[in-house]
């Protein structure tokens, strides 16, 4: 149990305790509420959800404009490496 806590079990709670009614009386004082927390976290969460597919739409857009350009020069310059090798060796 020492090696999950950091520590004996029985200290470490008790200071988790007294740490958690320390931050409750912060948050209540400052006039937020538990409930307030959850719903702020579940809509960074999602926020944060839509902001990653957000990404990944963006970075596909640029990916296929470059691929329009830089394919067809690399088919090219592949087929003319293979075509001056073919002459030299020949």
């Amino acid at each position: 149990m020492d090696r999950i806590f950091g520590g004996p079990a029985l200290a470490t709670i008790f200071k988790l305790a007294v740490a958690s009614v320390a931050v409750g009386i912060v948050l209540a004082i400052l006039g937020i509420k538990p409930i307030d927390l959850w719903r702020d976290f579940l809509a960074t969460a999602a926020n944060i959800w839509s902001m990653g597919f957000e990404a990944i739409d963006w970075s596909f857009q640029y990916l296929m404009l470059g691929a329009i350009v830089v394919v067809p020069i690399f088919i090219v310059v592949r087929l003319w490496t293979m075509m001056t090798e073919r002459q030299k060796r020949d």
